[in-house]
């Protein structure tokens, strides 16, 4: 059994844990029971409450001992008897079941729609009749008084059929493309249906007349939502005479008053997907709203979560025991899930133990399912050197971090920082003495750091109390006491330095002040040093002569500027001589450079060249030798690109180039005088 709270309210989950396989022996399952915990510890309220593979509707009869389930593969009927906790009987059918409707208090009566246009009625014994309706149904709901089901569907009409008298009535006429959802009020009968494009309409089945029309797209979208597509009705559900719940298929669920056209309230699950179902819990004024990802419970007056289930496989149905705090579910998954939450209400009678379980359990809390494992970032698997586990089986990624195993956690910390221990002793031991000091008689003692400062803001406080005494106001908190700003006197990296150029710019008159101030921590630091309790005021001019000089006009403090710019000029002018002198103390050795072989030493320029386009990225040094014509590029049919290089010469081979090139011009004239000396012969002999 698994325990989650979310919003303080636990939520535990029946059917957590391993299921076994039908084909095992009941010897080979035993064994499977005694040798694994898991196997052993989990609760199986219901035997074999499951489906061979999924399972798609699921329903309680009125006097709540059965429960109906069906699924696939191959399409079948389930029912479980309570008190028994096991499998009443099954039974399969011929096509898959689109919704069923149990119309007796007890299994013999039960009505199921079909993917197949069928219609088929099972009775105690098992299947009764069966039946077709024009157009593809996808849903229905019957009316108690005239024994009617009304189907709707893939059509604008709602096929009406009459189970007293056996035969198809006249159908209702709406102005829909296509329907998806239906119910009937069950005090005053009214019924109403959803159709895709949105609407809800409401007929009257005495008059057989339409008497309503709501426009839920339209009231669907609000500010904080964001919709794609137009909003059609995916369900539908009464609560009383007056109250009504549609959800969409973008995620919002909206509550209607019937005496009205607006909702009074409109929620939305903010996933997109649509609603599957609706519940009403009376006890506690909830909605127990649900589409294939998440089970949310809201206060119908206020729109408040309650609390929220996301089970593991996605959801297609949702039931609610009467009266109790049991929920079940159909799943994309063989196992249906029970949930027991025990603020809803007590547990059924027939699984009364589960009240003294929890109680239990409550008394005794085991560790949740996140105890053992730690929360890291991923800087802080960086500072333990464990940013290589990304991606692997050992973290699981979780919103802006990870979780991680405790003892791998303390094991790589011992690794990272092995003093990690004695720093935290020592830190706690400091923090007891300080704690034992605080109860102590003390002494008013100036902080470690900035006491200037802190001197300042004291002479301050004092003048303002005295102030306040006269006016009667109440007094500011002082900044020495404040906790925020408790770092600036313990820190040493926040110290003032009076040193510096922009201290002594905006500050020229507070030299004056800074000098008594220091011949008053002089006195002070005395005092402390003999550890005289009565403190003596400094000698120096009255608190008046003070303020009439920090009083000063313009003129004086543009003199002090002055004076202050002319300091700074002569200690620049001084640390430039200074380096002056360096420099010349230096002497400057040779350096030396290594040519490689092939290569002439031409200046340093081209050297510099080279290192500059080296640190170029390639992009850039590809444009430039287009513009030097060392590189052609172009496209080809295909659609790619094609490149053409001219490799760069060394000066060794352009020499070689140069010496061949002579070669074949001494060669070419020695060819060209050869031939001239041979015409010339040729024409100087005799004619034979």
């Amino acid at each position: 059994m698994q325990v989650s709270s979310l919003n303080e309210v636990k939520i535990y989950s029946l059917s957590a844990g391993r299921s076994l396989p039908e084909w095992l022996s009941d010897r080979k399952k035993r064994a499977l029971q005694k040798k694994d915990v898991d196997i052993r510890r989990r609760i199986e309220l219901i035997q074999d409450f499951e489906m061979p593979t999924v399972s798609t509707k699921i329903k309680v009869s009125r006097d709540g001992q059965y429960i109906m389930a069906v699924g696939t593969y191959k399409p079948r009927i389930r029912c479980f008897d309570t008190y028994q906790l096991s499998q009443k009987f099954e039974r399969c059918l011929d096509s898959e079941v689109v919704t069923f409707e149990i119309l007796s208090d007890d299994y013999s009566k039960i009505v199921f729609l079909q993917c197949g246009r069928f219609v088929e009625f099972h009775s105690q014994h098992g299947h009764y009749y069966k039946t077709r309706i024009p157009k593809f149904g996808r849903d229905f709901s019957y009316h108690y008084p005239s024994c009617d089901l009304y189907f709707v569907g893939a059509s604008s009409e709602v096929y009406r059929l009459n189970l007293e008298q056996g035969r198809f009535l006249n159908s209702l006429q709406t102005d829909a493309s296509e329907s998806n959802a239906c119910d009937i009020n069950p005090v005053h009968f009214l019924f109403a249906m959803g159709t895709a494009e949105g609407k809800v309409e409401c007929w009257d089945p005495r008059t057989r007349n339409r008497v309503g029309l709501l426009d839920c797209a339209l009231s669907s979208v609000t500010a904080d939502t964001e919709i794609e597509g137009l909003p059609s009705v995916s369900a539908l559900k009464f609560d009383g005479a007056l109250n009504m719940a549609v959800g969409t298929s973008t995620g919002q669920v909206l509550l209607y008053d019937l005496r009205s056209s607006n909702p009074l309230i409109v929620k939305d699950h903010h996933y997109g997907l649509p609603i599957k179902s609706i519940q009403f819990q009376h006890q506690l004024d909830l909605i127990i709203s649900a589409d294939c990802r998440i089970i949310k419970m809201w206060n119908k007056d206020t729109g408040k979560i309650f609390t929220s289930m996301e089970p593991e496989h996605g959801i297609n149905d949702v039931c609610l025991y009467p009266n109790s705090g049991m929920l079940m579910t159909a799943n994309e998954a063989p196992k249906m899930n029970i949930y027991y939450i025990p603020v809803l209400g007590p547990a059924p009678k027939w699984c009364s133990f589960l009240d003294n379980l929890t109680e239990e359990l409550e008394e005794n809390p085991e560790t949740t399912v996140y105890d053992d494992y730690k929360f890291v970032t991923r800087q802080d698997l960086e500072n333990l050197g464990l940013a290589h586990l990304i991606g692997s089986s050992l973290l699981r990624a979780y919103m802006h971090g990870f979780f991680m195993d405790i003892r791998l956690y303390h094991k790589a910390k011992m690794m990272a920082n092995p003093f990690a221990y004695e720093e935290y002793r020592r830190e706690k031991i400091r923090q007891k003495i300080e704690e034992t000091r605080a109860q102590r008689v003390q002494l008013k003692k100036l902080p470690k750091v900035n006491k200037e400062l802190a001197l300042k803001l004291i002479e301050e406080e004092g003048e303002e109390q005295q102030v306040t005494r006269k006016r009667k106001q109440k007094n500011l908190p002082s900044l020495l006491k404040d906790d925020r700003f408790k770092v600036m006197f313990e820190n040493p990296d926040f110290q003032v330095d009076e040193q510096s150029e922009e201290f002594r710019l905006l500050n020229p008159l507070v030299s004056k002040i800074s000098e008594k101030r220091k011949r008053k921590l002089k006195l002070l630091e005395e005092l402390e040093a003999r550890e005289q309790e009565e403190e003596e005021e400094p000698e120096g001019k009255a608190s008046d002569a003070e303020s009439s000089e920090s009083s000063d006009d313009e003129k004086g403090w543009v003199e002090e500027v002055r004076k202050q710019r002319k300091l700074l000029r002569q200690e620049e002018k001084v640390k430039r001589q200074e380096r002056f002198k360096e420099d010349q103390q230096t002497s400057l050795k040779p350096q030396f450079f290594e040519i490689k072989e092939g290569e002439e030493f031409r200046s340093f320029k081209d050297s510099a060249k080279k290192q500059k386009l080296m640190k170029k990225t390639l992009g850039d040094r590809l444009k430039l030798e287009e513009k030097l014509g060392t590189l052609n590029v172009c496209d080809t049919t295909v659609g790619s690109k094609q490149a053409t290089f001219k490799l760069k010469k060394s000066e060794q081979q352009k020499k070689q180039q140069e010496a061949e090139k002579q070669h074949r011009q001494e060669r070419k004239t020695l060819r060209r005088s050869a031939n001239h000396l041979k015409s010339k012969r040729g024409r100087g002999r005799p004619f034979h």
